[in-house]
């Protein structure tokens, strides 16, 4: 959806809207912790993030990575910044098909800095000189598919010598067909206020979007500041002069001036948008967002349980394998050439919707040093099985099957989780039974308002052989579960009696039929078996191949299996969890003497 036409229903609506800017990371373990926390943010209710392109170009191909992956995976809509620096036509060409084909539709359009290194900005072969003309080639080549954005500066231009003459030129771009403009950070809210007026006055009357920067150290402003010349005023020198030292203090004083600048922006000139420049740091955009009583309402921001795809093939989709839970953005890889959401569901169960492991693969998020720093080198399944347990208990910070700390949900099943990794059963997706909980409920609540979510018990996780048989035996003829287990070479067992999908989330909402969006079905389990055991050859390969580590690793990967419980009862809270108490009884308070630092 274009951010001209997300602004126009806020305004029509007469509520305050905001968005973030987030720039490409320098390293692969800063990109996947952008996406972490992107996902995040994402509860704050963005209108819109954008994502910015490096000076000279020197980050085009991740930029446009990040885009696809925000408008995919994660649900958000995304601007992305467009430069004329070394960008010949082509280039442009390239960058504006590849935004069209993710289902990008907002492009900032920028003359963009120097290349590194150069002082002075020069146009390349066979590209363009300044902004105009690449908003004029977007209009020519696509006309209102894009969302055409344009920066703004209030205090001038940094090689412009004449304000007018600079107000002059952002109005040309505004009559070539710019839709909004997004101006450059600035801490003299009056400058601010005044550029407004001017702009009015010479007949701008697209929208224009203040670009607020909470400062974050004494330091870092003085850089900030240095890119562009900009003016602070005296009194918040003085201000900062007396707590300068204290970081805390100073990112303290940042929120509070950019809520002030806020709150007197709206109260001026009528303007009921911001953009916060987060420089990639959530805490100061969500405290800025608390203060001012922005918080979203649980329907603007949890629509269904996750995150729905802004993909051009996939607005439809509201149903999604469970097993991905903890790996959307490979789920999205997995199926991103599916084009099989009638009516928004999730289709026929014999689709060839898996395609093969694409640019990701098999991947565990953390790099080698990270892995060890976190999992050390385990020698036995006892070792592997604390690890597990501290993850379900919050003290370890991730899994190769969970890049992140586990959804609140959780909370009310972590020690049962922890216990029963302890006795082996190593879990790496779960959720707890919710019988009728309302949309609005902070923990479990997703969907419109007046609605009641409900879930059955789930619980995947690794066995060996000789557990599975007990497990097996413990189920029996019981009706009320069902389950699926697998090893590396494809051997299944089950009790369902079809590949019927078993729904494992729902909810109940006025006017609407009942909404199924997470299920359980054997083709997307056969699919996510091949990730998951590939996991265990990854972690493996952290380790030299001869060492106790990789060995203890690849038996898992070799010889465990795979398993899935549904149980079917959803009123029934403990009902999973019958499976297991045997063994709680028993071996586990030997094991709780040995690892007590686990609880």
């Amino acid at each position: 959806m274009k951010v001209s036409d997300k602004i126009q229903k806020a305004e029509d609506e007469g509520r305050t809207f905001w968005s973030f800017e987030y720039f490409p990371p320098k390293t692969e373990m800063g990109v996947q912790n952008l996406y972490d926390r992107m996902e995040r943010m994402q509860r704050f209710g963005p209108e819109f993030v954008d994502v910015t392109w490096g000076a000279g170009g020197s980050s085009a191909e991740l930029t446009m990575d990040i885009v696809a992956t925000s408008q995919s995976v994660y649900g958000l809509e995304t601007m992305m910044h467009l430069t004329c620096t070394n960008m010949p036509v082509e280039s442009i060409d390239s960058a504006l098909k590849n935004a069209k084909a993710c289902g990008c539709q907002n492009i900032l359009a920028l003359r963009g800095d120097p290349p590194q290194g150069q002082l002075n900005w020069e146009s390349c072969e066979n590209g363009f000189s300044n902004a105009i003309d690449l908003v004029k080639y977007i209009r020519k080549n696509y006309g209102d598919y894009f969302c055409i954005a344009v920066a703004g500066h209030p205090e001038g231009h940094i090689d412009s010598q004449d304000k007018e003459d600079d107000l002059l030129r952002l109005k040309e771009k505004v009559d070539a067909g710019a839709d909004l403009i997004v101006t450059q950070l600035f801490f003299d809210v009056e400058v601010f206020i005044e550029f407004v007026k001017r702009c009015r006055n010479i007949g701008i009357t697209c929208p224009i979007l203040p670009g607020i920067f909470p400062i974050q150290s004494y330091g870092g402003l003085s850089r900030v500041i240095s890119f562009n010349n900009n003016f602070v005023p005296q009194h918040i020198w003085d201000d900062l002069e007396s707590i300068k030292e204290d970081d805390q203090a100073v990112k303290d004083y940042g929120i509070d001036l950019a809520i002030k600048h806020i709150k007197k922006i709206k109260e001026e000139t009528g303007i009921n948008g911001f953009h916060i420049y987060t420089f990639n740091l959530e805490r100061s955009s969500r405290l800025i967002l608390e203060k001012l009583g922005l918080v979203p309402e649980q329907e603007q921001v949890k629509p269904l349980p996750w995150n729905p795809s802004l993909g051009p093939n996939r607005t439809k989709e509201t149903v999604r394998p469970i097993f991905w839970k903890n790996r959307a953005q490979s789920y999205i890889q997995r199926t991103e050439s599916w084009d099989e959401f009638p009516n928004g569901r999730w289709g026929d169960a014999r689709s060839p919707a898996f395609g093969e492991f694409g640019r990701w693969g098999v991947t565990i998020k953390y790099p080698v040093e990270k892995r060890l720093k976190m999992w050390g080198e385990p020698k036995s399944i006892d070792d592997i099985s604390i690890l597990f347990a501290k993850y379900c208990k919050g003290k370890l910070e991730g899994l190769p099957w969970s890049a992140q700390k586990l959804e609140p949900e959780t909370d009310t099943i972590k020690q049962r989780l922890a216990a029963i990794n302890l006795l082996g059963y190593l879990t790496i997706n779960s959720q707890p039974a919710v019988n009728g909980a309302k949309s609005s409920d902070p923990v479990y609540g997703w969907g419109p308002k007046g609605g009641y979510v409900y879930q059955k018990a789930y619980i995947e996780f690794f066995i060996p052989a000789s557990k599975l048989e007990e497990l097996t035996k413990k189920i029996g003829k019981n009706s009320e579960v069902t389950y699926f287990a697998v090893n590396k070479n494809g051997d299944l067992k089950t009790n369902t009696v079809d590949d019927e999908p078993n729904a494992v989330t729902w909810g109940v909402f006025p006017g609407k039929e009942i909404v199924q969006p997470t299920i359980v079905e054997p083709t997307a389990f056969m699919a996510w078996k091949d990730e998951a055991f590939g996991l265990w050859n990854e972690w493996a390969h952290t380790y030299d191949r001869q060492s106790p580590s990789a060995e203890v690793i690849l038996d898992i990967y070799n010889n465990w299996y795979l398993v899935n419980i549904v149980h079917n009862d959803f009123q029934d809270d403990n009902g999973i969890w019958r499976l297991f108490d045997l063994e709680i009884d028993g071996d586990l308070s030997k094991k709780l003497r040995h690892n007590s630092s686990v609880f």
